[in-house]
């Protein structure tokens, strides 16, 4: 079969595209945007990608158009597709009906940490020989790719509250029908489709209605929001994490103990930065254990684990000047991956972002963003002439900390300039930011 994938370079679709490829159908795609590491995934997949949205991509027909949700009407190929009545579905129907029919999955949902969380326990569950399927919104270093179907009944999936498709406006996740769900926070975010936090609630609902009585809920206890969506109704077992109720984590960056409901399971350790990312390894260990893998297996397996690149993943460093990308877009997350930089190591901070997301350019964070970045020694804001808030006003908390740039060139050059031995350059977007890493690297090269 014939699949053509519209918006192909996107994290989620780039995933079912390797799917795809992988159950034996010829793939192509298109998208007007491509960057590291989805598109060297595809690339090494041999996936055959089209710039833009040209309607010659899709004669002759495909079998099947497969729709990102970053297509909407007016789209020149959806166009096509609708005025030639070609068949076609969004990627979380299709993978519903393809990949996940049949399976035990195991969904990943929060405003936060999902990427982090499906790939600690993705492999959680392949280290105990469970050999999951996965799909997962980066790609995970233990693996290489972001997603493969795997060889038993397991499957586990980021379960992303985004919409599906321009015809289909659920959130992704009500797709997925999982039987073991982590709910791993919530807060107001996508600004461009949801009006208010209670909006956001009701789809996260949504999925809690999808959850058999005997499948399981592995709930962060110390988030109110999930508190409250819970309370409009829950069918299933829950488990807490973070919570006394249920697991907790006790130690730091070196070591952690692990107990549930105050009884020591054991200790281990994991290579990546910060309390929150000790709150993804219990949701892991917790969401493990449901699907019958022993806790002791599970915290020998975390210790082995590699992380995510785009997670404070450490691209190179250059005269004692350490450069990280992190995928951070949201005040929560920007606060937190500071704080884990912190946490991990002595040396300034100098934090570069690019308020990229719909939420960041339209100012739905514009009021705390300037806190998230109070815990980094200087920050560098490139003011993107989209933004549809004023930063210099919005950031003027930060005083002589901030440095504010239109043009990348400047940007770069300034932190260049700025930056000395011992220093931790962390470069925060959910884009390529205009390869900024690289060019960062190469000044300070030279």
């Amino acid at each position: 079969m014939h699949i053509h994938i519209l918006g192909i370079c996107g994290t989620f679709m780039a995933g079912i595209a390797a799917l795809a490829k992988e159950a034996g159908h010829r793939v192509t795609g298109s998208d007007t945007n491509a960057w590291p590491p989805m598109s060297t995934q595809l690339e090494a997949l041999g996936i055959e990608l089209q710039s833009g949205y040209d309607p010659a991509h899709l004669r002759p027909a495909p079998d099947i158009v497969v729709v990102g949700n970053v297509i909407s009407r007016g789209n020149p190929a959806i166009e096509y597709v609708l005025d030639a009545n070609l068949p076609y579905v969004s990627g979380p129907e299709w993978l519903a009906e393809h990949v996940l029919r049949g399976q035990h999955v195991l969904a990943v949902a929060g405003t936060h940490g999902k990427t982090t969380t499906t790939s600690v326990l993705a492999w959680l569950l392949d280290q105990a020989g469970l050999a999951p399927g996965f799909l997962v919104g980066g790609v995970p270093a233990d693996f290489g790719v972001s997603a493969r179907l795997g060889g038993g009944k397991y499957f586990v999936i980021e379960a992303d509250e985004y919409d599906t498709a321009f015809f289909d406006k659920r959130s992704k996740f009500v797709h997925y029908r999982p039987r073991t769900a982590i709910l791993n926070n919530l807060e107001y975010d996508h600004a461009d489709i949801f009006p208010d936090l209670a909006s956001i609630e009701r789809q996260f609902h949504h999925l809690v209605r999808t959850v058999p009585a005997h499948g399981r809920l592995i709930v962060n206890g110390a988030d109110g929001n999930l508190a409250r969506t819970l309370g409009m109704g829950c069918w299933s077992e829950v488990e807490y994490f973070d919570d006394a109720r249920g697991w907790t984590a006790t130690g730091d960056d070196s070591g952690f103990e692990v107990a549930l409901r105050g009884i020591a399971q054991g200790r281990t350790r994991m290579p990546l930065a910060g309390a929150h990312n000790r709150s993804n390894a219990l949701a892991a260990i917790a969401a493990a254990t449901h699907v019958g893998v022993p806790v002791a297996k599970s915290l020998i397996a975390l210790a082995g684990f590699r992380g995510v690149k785009r997670r404070l993943e450490l691209l190179g460093e250059v005269a004692g000047v350490q450069v990280y990308d992190d995928f951070a877009h949201h005040p929560t997350a920007i606060a937190v991956t500071v704080a884990a930089l912190r946490e991990h190591g002595a040396g300034r901070i100098l934090a570069v972002l690019e308020p990229r997301s719909n939420t960041m350019r339209l100012g739905g964070h514009a009021q705390t963003l300037a806190d998230s970045l109070s815990g980094a020694d200087l920050t560098f804001v490139y003011a993107r002439p989209d933004l549809k808030w004023d930063a210099k006003s919005a950031l003027g908390t930060l005083g002589k900390r901030l440095h504010l740039h239109a043009e990348l060139d400047t940007l770069v050059a300034d932190v260049a300039r700025a930056a000395g031995p011992g220093d931790r350059v962390l470069v925060m977007s959910n884009g390529d930011f205009g390869g900024v890493h690289a060019r960062l690297l190469a000044a300070l090269r030279s």
